[in-house]
């Protein structure tokens, strides 16, 4: 298994949790994140390994990340694996995907690529070079229609995980915090890159929306990691900003928060999860940007996560320069004030919730259970 970042190890975690209790003896091996060795992954490195973003922006670790797959790829075949599973990360899972079926082991990519969103050709090459993928979104499957690649949707493992009931009071107990207090949340996001663009703007608008705030706020950020909290914290000293900060424990403050600031990206998906308003973010270098929007390689109406699945704007989303202080505060300040609002959008993320609740690791370690027993590998349970 090769998982990249915080999202993918915590996937990659509850894959292996549902593979192994179906075959207990299963062994795994790869790039792995803390969550995943938890679970019994024999780590070769660490997922923060390929935490880059953007279309530009990875040519710069090109020679340590071709390294790094030449090294995976010896590592595997040596002992021959039974089976790759690739968990997101696809620029640098699809190629090495590829390598690894060609010496006759069979692979599959679990998350798809956003296809659905930019540079739609790609489906051909992963179809070329994965059996299967494994996608997490319901619409996902049909842009892989006619393509000689088995394609599933499994749903969300983290829909599985997170509660319909959101347990607010619980998790502000938990924190601390009075339950008739004004909470906001701050994920500016799990890479470094992500931090570094949107950091600033993200503890100028917490300043901002404390100043111009009738009641008083509390706000809170879980930090993806030490690494990318560091950025954060002098950040938000630099703005002057007060701010509780967390280590990890994402869903405790999505559970507590009145609304959230959030970097696009999985967090998104949390914050609908835990039936929690949101403002969204998200900026790419500028020649990324550029080559993306300006070149027509971006497709999709919109990238916050519960926009893509209802299909309509339910939160308010920003993208490169419209990222600002005075825009992010504004923002946040409407959500915060609009109790009808609140309460269509805790109904809207609830039923995309019961959509995404497919006990998707189980479902995932079902479709590599068939594979396997299709090549004699193991007993299939069904």
């Amino acid at each position: 298994m090769v998982a990249g970042e915080a999202s993918g190890d915590l996937l990659g975690a509850a894959f292996i949790d549902a593979l192994r209790a179906q075959v207990p003896d299963v062994q795994f091996v790869g790039l792995a994140g803390e969550h995943m060795r938890a679970a019994g992954c024999e780590a070769l490195g660490s997922s923060e390994e390929l935490a880059v973003m953007g279309l530009v922006e990875p040519l710069r670790h090109l020679p340590r990340l071709l390294r790094l797959r030449s090294r995976l790829l010896r590592a595997f075949l040596e002992p021959r694996i039974d089976f790759f599973m690739g968990v997101d990360s696809p620029a640098f899972n699809i190629g090495l995907a590829r390598r690894l079926r060609e010496a006759g082991i069979p692979a599959a990519q679990y998350v798809s690529p956003q296809v659905w969103a930019w540079r739609r050709g790609r489906v051909h090459k992963i179809a070329a070079s994965v059996d299967a993928v494994l996608c997490l979104l319901p619409f996902e499957p049909g842009v892989y229609s006619g393509l000689p690649v088995r394609a599933e949707y499994v749903g969300h493992p983290l829909a599985d995980q997170v509660p319909l009931e959101s347990g607010r009071d619980a998790a502000r107990q938990r924190l601390g915090l009075a339950s008739d207090a004004r909470v906001v949340a701050v994920l500016p996001g799990s890479r470094m890159g992500e931090v570094e663009r949107l950091g600033a703007d993200f503890a100028a608008a917490i300043v901002r929306l404390r100043q111009q705030s009738e009641q008083p706020l509390h706000f809170i950020s879980p930090l993806a990691s030490a690494r990318v909290g560091s950025v954060f914290r002098e950040q938000v000293r630099a703005a002057g900003a007060a701010v509780q900060f967390l280590e990890q424990q994402a869903d405790t403050a999505l559970a507590a928060a009145d609304v959230a600031l959030v970097a696009s990206g999985t967090a998104t998906l949390q914050a609908m999860l835990h039936g929690c308003p949101m403002v969204v973010a998200y900026r790419f270098a500028p020649l990324t940007a550029f080559i993306a929007r300006d070149l027509g390689l971006m497709k999709a109406r919109f990238f916050a996560l519960p926009n893509l699945l209802a299909g309509e704007a339910l939160v308010p989303e920003f993208f490169q320069a419209e990222v600002t202080a005075q825009a992010l505060s504004a923002a946040l300040e409407r959500e915060l004030q609009d109790t009808a609002r609140r309460q269509l959008l805790q109904r809207r993320f609830r039923d995309i919730h019961l959509q995404l609740r497919q006990g998707g690791a189980a479902r995932a370690a079902q479709v590599v259970m068939q594979m396997l027993a299709a090549r004699g590998s193991v007993t299939s349970s069904t």
